[in-house]
């Protein structure tokens, strides 16, 4: 399965929580799920549950149903909560911590910026969105890339205050990870536990 790249705001509503990696949009205008019958009561099943907590996590974070699958595994292998593993996972991607460290709008911006060659992890310039950040590396625009529009306004504008994980020198837009994240670092609403009872069945 592909990355979405479809109406995002489409999916906000359809999920009923902001998904700040997503888009900076806000279902306030209509807080219900799109389409013709959006607006009637909606019962969940246990499996519902489960899919919409996945796909809360799924599209906050861009990813293919694929690297979901993958990064579970992963989690699923350490010794902590996979749940909370694999959030952590998450939030140490490249394309994540260029998102909260402000140097982006959204995860989809952050990620075309580290594609494009405009990011340096620890002084060596990094394309790869899904290489994972430890304690101690540092994320920088490179020198070319500082003066770029879309990094001054997303770092005047920061969609979300930056986790206590990193350490910010927006002047210099250098992002420092100091500590692995934590789970009150997440800043989607989601249940985590939904989504190991949606996996672990299934793989």
């Amino acid at each position: 399965m592909s990355r979405y790249t479809g109406p995002r705001l489409r999916i906000v509503r359809r999920l009923g929580t902001d998904l700040p990696g997503l888009t900076r949009k806000i279902a306030d205008r209509r807080p219900y799920p799109p389409g013709q019958h959006g607006q009637r009561r909606r019962r969940f099943s246990e499996f519902k549950k489960q899919l919409y907590e996945k796909q809360k996590i799924r599209f906050n974070y861009g990813l293919t149903e694929q690297q979901m699958r993958n990064l579970f595994l992963e989690a699923q292998r350490s010794k902590e909560p996979a749940g909370e593993m694999l959030l952590r996972l998450l939030e140490q991607r490249l394309d994540n911590v260029v998102f909260r460290a402000g140097f982006a709008p959204t995860i989809p911006a952050a990620r075309q910026l580290v594609v494009h060659g405009h990011i340096e992890v620890d002084g060596r310039k990094t394309d790869r969105p899904s290489y994972r950040i430890e304690p101690g590396q540092e994320v920088a625009v490179r020198e070319k890339s500082k003066n770029l529009e879309r990094i001054e306004d997303s770092i005047a504008q920061p969609s979300l205050r930056p986790p206590s994980y990193l350490e910010l020198n927006a002047d210099k837009r250098v992002s420092r990870m100091t500590s692995l994240p934590s789970r009150e670092d997440v800043p989607v609403q989601v249940d985590e536990s939904f989504v190991v009872e949606y996996y672990s069945p299934r793989l």
